[in-house]
């Protein structure tokens, strides 16, 4: 079964009503990313941190997944599929997708401030102060901050380099590690990729471009992908 690998970002969110990263104006629902996505922030306010995830993990318990999510779910009836995801929601999931790899960890876990790699689920939307790990350590959102390593980057580089074709969704690539997967899909696997502003691909990389909003497009491209053999 030839292989999909999926990159996702804030675009495919955006019309399930969650706002994207950053607006025009650099905030992040109008808050300055500095005080509320790094560790710094973290040590110098947590509770203010805790509480602007907490909003952002309400958003996302109540938004729905979107015609593109639930396409890309068909993919996997003729596919093998892997979505590589830099969005911290749960919508791919929720849809039906069943392989997601999510490189800046999900909202609807928590995890420890002493390791990482100790992660939980959050009962409801609300993440408190005083919600301990195992180590005894207040339990934050298990989201990767500005400054922090991206420990999923290597597993993705890895998928896209056996990728049989590569699809770009949503996504402006400024954000860097995740920007730089696409240099690792083989010259040679066809490409596409879909938003309604297509940003400035480096030169010889070749994509099919459907230059349309995802719930438009990426529906358009699935149906076309399962009457065709790749």
């Amino acid at each position: 079964m030839k292989k999909i690998v999926i990159l996702t970002g804030a675009g495919i969110s955006a019309e399930s009503g969650l706002k994207t990263f950053r607006d025009s104006d650099g905030l992040w629902e109008g808050y300055d990313i500095e005080e509320v996505a790094t560790p710094q922030a973290w040590a110098r306010n947590p509770a203010l941190v805790q509480e602007f995830y907490n909003m952002r993990r309400k958003a996302v318990l109540e938004a729905k997944p979107n015609a593109a999510h639930l396409a890309l779910v068909e993919l996997e009836k003729q596919y093998e599929v892997t979505i590589i995801t830099q969005n911290i929601d749960d919508l791919h999931e929720r849809a039906g997708s069943t392989n997601v790899l999510h490189l800046h960890g999900i909202i609807t876990r928590s995890q420890s401030s002493l390791n990482p790699e100790l992660t939980y689920p959050i009962d409801g939307w609300e993440l408190k102060m005083g919600d301990l790990c195992e180590l005894g350590s207040q339990l934050r959102a298990h989201v990767v901050w500005f400054g922090e390593d991206v420990p999923m980057i290597s597993k993705a580089a890895q998928l896209c380099q056996k990728a049989d074709l590569f699809i770009l969704i949503g996504s402006s690539l400024a954000v860097y590690p995740a920007a730089g997967l696409v240099n690792f899909v083989r010259p040679e696997v066809p490409k596409y990729i879909v938003d309604p502003v297509i940003p400035d691909m480096q030169s010889g990389r070749m994509f099919n471009k459907i230059e349309k909003k995802a719930s438009i497009g990426v529906p358009e491209l699935v149906a076309n992908l399962l009457d065709d053999d790749i």
